[in-house]
């Protein structure tokens, strides 16, 4: 499903079902990080390292741990750039030479609705006033989820190329369908704070695609060097 999202660069490894996934071997560097973990958290740690160890084999590097770094974002081997997500039932990884993209994000969410009182914690006035606009049109699809994950997708694309934190209200997003059913479609991620600088270039937004599918909402987002 994710790698739907992505250019053919990027090489995307997913797992269903992990919650009833028998044990995933962890690479011993990586054991530490969950040696107190819940067995659900366990489960789904190993699983989406075992897809992005995947993803390196058809990359040809050889598969090696990847281990939480600030903020958690995982350390990937020179010369790659990548993202991992992970929600019930699913985990996936993805995984492009530096050369072909500067950086990607990734997110995937149960497609339901949000808890109440997430979106007017996540989303801008803006944002809440056009998925009024697009629930209206297509009632089927849970555009508030949708917005809460391309959000996830941004920051994990924004974080290794500036190693900052960037808040829910410092991009302002705009979703698009492009199909009539709203399973897919495209978003344009607006930065509110000074964005990366790229081959002498400031970078001032962001572009993803989204989907949905198999009960689950996906997003990606894709940073092309200048």
């Amino acid at each position: 499903m994710i790698e739907e999202l992505l250019p053919d660069t990027v090489v995307a490894v997913e797992a269903h079902g992990t919650d009833e996934a028998g044990d995933v071997p962890l690479h011993p560097a990586e054991e530490p990080f969950v040696a107190q973990a819940v067995p659900k958290r366990r489960r789904e740690f190993a699983t989406v390292r075992a897809c992005a160890r995947r993803a390196m084999e058809k990359l040809g590097v050889p598969p090696q741990a990847i281990l939480p770094g600030e903020r958690g974002a995982p350390g990937w081997p020179d010369g790659l750039v990548g993202s991992m997500t992970h929600c019930q039932g699913y985990c996936a990884a993805a995984l492009v030479r530096a050369d072909d993209l500067a950086s990607l994000g990734i997110d995937a969410e149960p497609h339901a609705p949000l808890p109440e009182g997430v979106l007017e914690a996540v989303a801008l006035p803006a944002e809440q006033s056009r998925l009024r606009h697009l629930a209206a049109r297509r009632p089927g699809t849970h555009w508030d989820r949708l917005l809460f994950s391309a959000k996830e997708s941004v920051y994990k694309a924004w974080f290794p190329l500036t190693g900052q934190w960037l808040e829910f209200s410092e991009a302002d997003i705009d979703l698009t369908a492009d199909t009539e059913d709203a399973t897919s479609g495209r978003f344009r991620a607006e930065l509110l704070v000074p964005g990366p600088v790229l081959g002498g270039h400031r970078v001032g937004h962001f572009e993803g695609r989204w989907m949905v599918a198999q009960g689950i909402a996906a997003t990606a987002v894709t940073v092309p060097h200048p």
